[in-house]
């Protein structure tokens, strides 16, 4: 079989949809080697190594490289059937336009449609662009993989998609997380960001609707003298955070970190006393999984998705509540049994997510599309 997937972010995202995009296909190139893999991307970066059964499809000619979204968007249609694709995968919200007319099956992932929920957080030319392109590749498309129920349940109320159109396959985090790291590396990570010994982690875009402001407002308000990382791109929510800090008198207790190899992520997971991730609403929230999988206790809000990703395995809070947060806080920072407890539960609840059980899933569909056709 050979297998086309729209892959732009696999080359172009640090984290989220980048990783999510870059684990998938890894995943398929490991448990099925026999099938060929051809990326279609408007831009090579070294973000990612190719597999040998891969091969990476880009512009050519001078007008595709300078207009390299329409390339994406308007051209790539015409490139499948000259690479022979049996069947094409946009991993990130988009497929090509056209796609539908050409005969070759197409299955799109949609993450969430949190444009929607908070149009408050998005600038209105991108929500008009996001639905636009949204919508338009789950009308494309043969078959459409949430990622969370949170995110079918989405799809159906937003967009009026049939749930029979829609197959729920949850992500897997980089086998990395799994693995144990020794204490050298842990030093000079710890070293190299002048890390505390002990500390409070939060990992993700520092933006509005991650909410990493209600951590910082949860320490000062249940006097937690513990230092917390904040791990993430920078948004102009950062400001805020700044702001408070400053007002609050916590500059010495609060680090921010950007610039982060996957293997650093590792060891900081593993040094973590407890990660947080307050977030108001996620399509699944990566995360969550990847401290579980890494043996951290999770605190992490009640809200959409992330129940569904964090299982028994997590404290839940009300994102909006202070003193919730604080309190969760207390008990994991002060009891080592409970905490030792949620690592346990972490642990367990990830492997559930075992990358195994997510390429069978994923080939599964595409013989099932394939067989339809």
């Amino acid at each position: 079989m050979i297998i086309g997937f729209e892959a732009k972010r696999v080359f172009q995202n640090l984290s989220g949809l980048g990783n999510y995009s870059r684990n998938m296909i890894n995943l398929l190139v490991k448990y099925y080697p026999e099938n060929s893999y051809k990326l279609f991307t408007p831009k090579l970066t070294n973000l990612y190594t190719l597999p040998e059964s891969a091969q990476v499809i880009t512009p050519q000619s001078s007008f595709s490289k300078y207009f390299k979204s329409y390339w994406r968007l308007h051209q790539t249609t015409k490139l499948l059937c000259k690479n022979s694709i049996d069947i094409f995968h946009g991993l990130s919200h988009v497929l090509p336009y056209g796609i539908e007319k050409c005969g070759i099956p197409s299955i799109v992932t949609i993450h969430d449609l949190i444009f929607l929920r908070y149009p408050e957080y998005y600038k209105r030319i991108d929500r008009n662009m996001y639905h636009s392109i949204y919508q338009g590749s789950c009308n494309r498309s043969t078959k459409i993989i949430a990622i969370s129920q949170q995110t079918k349940a989405d799809l159906i109320d937003y967009f009026a998609i049939s749930p029979d159109k829609i197959e729920v396959i949850y992500q897997t985090c980089d086998n990395r997380f799994f693995l144990r790291i020794g204490e050298e590396v842990k030093s000079s990570v710890r070293l190299k960001f002048a890390l505390p010994d002990k500390f409070i982690l939060c990992v993700g875009t520092i933006e509005k609707r991650k909410n990493q402001l209600a951590i910082l407002k949860a320490v000062v308000k249940e006097n937690i003298d513990t230092p917390v990382v904040i791990l993430g791109k920078p948004t102009e929510y950062i400001n805020e955070l700044n702001q408070f800090i400053r007002q609050s008198g916590c500059e010495k207790q609060v680090t921010f970190l950007h610039h982060t190899t996957s293997d650093e992520v590792q060891a900081i997971y593993q040094m973590a006393e407890v990660m947080v991730y307050p977030s108001f609403f996620e399509g699944f929230g990566l995360p969550v999984l990847e401290a579980q999988a890494s043996g951290c206790p999770v605190i992490t809000s009640n809200t959409s998705s992330l129940p569904e990703a964090g299982g028994d395995g997590a404290l839940y809070i009300n994102p909006a509540n202070i003193s919730e947060i604080g309190q969760a806080l207390g008990i994991l920072l002060s009891n080592s049994t409970i905490r030792d407890e949620y690592i346990l539960k972490g642990t367990a609840n990830s492997k559930r997510f075992c990358d195994q059980s997510a390429a069978e899933k994923i080939m599964n569909l595409y013989n099932k599309v394939l067989a339809t056709r």
